[in-house]
C-alpha cells in the first residue's frame, strides 16, 4: 500500500507533461486521481494511465480553470461521485515568450487568468470542504523562473509564477489551524510540451539545439522527467509532510546553483 492510499487528489493540467507525471506517481502511491484539463485529451491520458499501471484508479474531467463556475461544478461532481477531495495540485499553466518592448495585454491576461486566477478558482472551490473536514494538502506549481532566475522574454510567465509564492504562503498561514498545508514547487527545466514550445519559439529552425543547450547548462546534464516532480508532489501530499507548510521547494537539477558561467572552469 502506498502513502496516499485512501486519499483523493485533483490535479489540474493533467493531460500531459508534469501534470500527467504527478497523476501517475500519485496513482502509484495509492491515491484516487481526479485528472482535469481544458483539453479533452485528458480522457485518453486517464485511460492510458489505467492501462499502463495495474490497479491504479483515475477519473477524468474536462475543466477550464479560468472559469470559476466550471471549476465549482467539476469539484461538486467529483466529490459526489468519488468522495471528499484531500489533495489539490494547481498545475495548469501557460508560458509564452514576448519581447518586453512588445508587451501585449492579451498575452498578459492569458497568463494571469490561467496561472494565477486558475489557481485561485481551484482553491476557492475545494477549501471550504477541506476546512470543514480539518484536512487538506494544497500544492501549487510555481517555477524557478520569476522567484529565482529569469530568461529573456518571460515577463508575463515570471510575474505570475512569482505571485503564486505569495498566494501559497497566504493560504498556508490562514489554514494551518485546520490541518491544511500549502506548499509551492519550483521546477527548473523538465521535458514537457511547454518546454518543447519554448524551444520552438526560441529557434523555430532548430528547437533541438535549444533543448541540448539547456541540458548542457544544468549541472546534472539533463532535463527533468515529469515523474520526478510527481515524487516530490506525492511526498508533500502525504502525512509524512504534515509539518511542512508555506514552503517553496526547488527541483531543478541544480540549474540555479552556478553564480557564473566562467569562474573556476
Amino acid at each position: 500500500m502506498g502513502n496516499l492510499t485512501g486519499r483523493t487528489a485533483l490535479i489540474t493540467g493533467a493531460a500531459m507533461g508534469n501534470g500527467l507525471g504527478i497523476a501517475r506517481v500519485m496513482a502509484q502511491k495509492g491515491a484516487l486521481v481526479i485528472m482535469t484539463d481544458k483539453s479533452e485529451q485528458v480522457f485518453e491520458s486517464a485511460r492510458r494511465l489505467e492501462e499502463s499501471e495495474k490497479g491504479v484508479r483515475t477519473a477524468a474531467y474536462q475543466m477550464d480553470v479560468t472559469d470559476p463556475d466550471c471549476v465549482r461544478d467539476v469539484v461538486r461532481e467529483a466529490e459526489a461521485a468519488h468522495g471528499p477531495l484531500h489533495i489539490l495540485v494547481n498545475n495548469a499553466g501557460v508560458s509564452l515568450l514576448t519581447d518586453i518592448r512588445e508587451m501585449d495585454e492579451k498575452l498578459r491576461k492569458l497568463h494571469f487568468d490561467v496561472n494565477i486566477q486558475g489557481a485561485w478558482n481551484c482553491v476557492k472551490a475545494v477549501l471550504p470542504g477541506m476546512m470543514e473536514r480539518h484536512y487538506g494538502r494544497l500544492i501549487h506549481m510555481s517555477s524557478v523562473t520569476g522567484p529565482v532566475v529569469c530568461d529573456p522574454a518571460n515577463i508575463a510567465y515570471a510575474t505570475t509564477k512569482a505571485a503564486l509564492l505569495g498566494f501559497s504562503k497566504a493560504i498556508a498561514i490562514d489554514t494551518a489551524e485546520y490541518n491544511i498545508t500549502s506548499n509551492a514547487i519550483l521546477p527548473g527545466y523538465f521535458m514537457t510540451p511547454m518546454v518543447q514550445l519554448t524551444a520552438e519559439e526560441t529557434d523555430p529552425n532548430d528547437p533541438q539545439r535549444v533543448l541540448d543547450e539547456i541540458a548542457e547548462s544544468v549541472p546534472v546534464k539533463r532535463l527533468g522527467r515529469p515523474e520526478e516532480i510527481g515524487y516530490l508532489a506525492a511526498f508533500l501530499a502525504s502525512d509524512e509532510a504534515a509539518y511542512i507548510t508555506g514552503a517553496e521547494i526547488r527541483i531543478d537539477g541544480g540549474s540555479t546553483l552556478p553564480e557564473t558561467s566562467c569562474v573556476g572552469r
